[in-house]
């Protein structure tokens, strides 16, 4: 039963059970030969906590296929993983804020052959700076990669990933998933959707052998500050990519995942607060350290 904000009930948010959409037309898991290594999809593959969770996956025995716009520091990582490890790695350059990026990644992996048993939506990057100057294609943009392409991709692997029966589905969202961020207010907004959407694909998909999990890194030693234009940041001690991505493997490893998990206990007491404190006095904290 839906209600309104009034408490009452408000026949508008009663909605009937959603019919099923069509399944896609391409199916990412055809049937796996007993041969056939288990593959993981990652995107964001060019740095950061992409080439750290190829790794790990690589080191787990699976094949993996590396989705990010640079090609060469993907050819690089795929020559180290094959190298190290005797799997295969192939390298897909995809701009993914394009709007047929996902049917066009979907089409790559079944033309690959691989038995897709985890994705990795890593891709992602923040815009540091006031909302009123915003640049509006850069909003665009972010929005298009951090929510669009997280979601959709999502939708077109879960149902292979259901259908293996051991599959794992990893989407990368932040500690700024837990309160507004002054400064980054589009990037805060968007993790904050990225955290709740995949906390309600694990709810719909308790019991199926699916493992998901969304993973709230903080400041961590990456690309994304740099990126972000946001050298002002007071963001204190970070955390290395290897103990983040520690972290979720974690989590993955436990019999029962749980629905999300923060890395670092600082940041961990900090999002719990964020959700006890009053709604100013977060603001105000978070602005003073994002803000001029």
């Amino acid at each position: 039963m839906a209600l309104s904000p009034s408490g009452s009930v408000d026949p508008l948010l009663t909605a009937r059970p959603a019919t099923r959409s069509p399944e896609p037309l391409i199916d990412a898991n055809p049937p796996a030969s007993p041969s056939r290594r288990p593959a993981a999809v990652i995107t964001g593959a060019s740095a950061g906590f992409g080439v750290e969770f190829a790794r790990r996956f690589a080191a787990r025995g699976h094949d993996v296929v590396l989705v990010a716009r640079r090609r060469e520091p993907m050819q690089r990582l795929a020559d180290e993983l094959t190298a190290e490890h005797g799997v295969s790695a192939h390298v897909v350059p995809l701009d993914l804020t394009q709007a047929d990026a996902g049917d066009r990644l979907l089409a790559e992996v079944v033309a690959l052959d691989v038995d897709v048993r985890a994705l990795v939506n890593n891709a992602g990057f923040g815009t540091y700076g006031a909302f009123a100057e915003a640049d509006q294609a850069r909003i665009a943009q972010e929005i298009a990669l951090n929510v669009t392409a997280v979601t959709l991709l999502s939708r077109l692997f879960l149902p292979g990933l259901l259908a293996a029966g051991d599959g794992v589905l990893v989407n990368v969202a932040s500690t700024a998933a837990y309160q507004p961020g002054p400064y980054l207010a589009v990037y805060a907004a968007t993790k904050a959707y990225v955290r709740s959407l995949t906390e309600a694909i694990w709810q719909e998909t308790r019991g199926t052998g699916l493992k998901v999990l969304a993973l709230a890194p903080g400041p961590t030693e990456t690309e994304f500050f740099e990126a972000a234009g946001s050298e002002k940041f007071k963001v204190g001690q970070m955390l290395s990519v290897p103990a983040v991505v520690d972290v979720a493997f974690r989590a993955l490893d436990r019999r029962d995942t749980p629905p999300s998990v923060v890395a670092g206990h600082r940041n961990k007491v900090t999002a719990v607060a964020a959700g006890l404190m009053p709604r100013r006095f977060t603001l105000a904290v978070a602005g003073r350290l994002t803000g001029e």
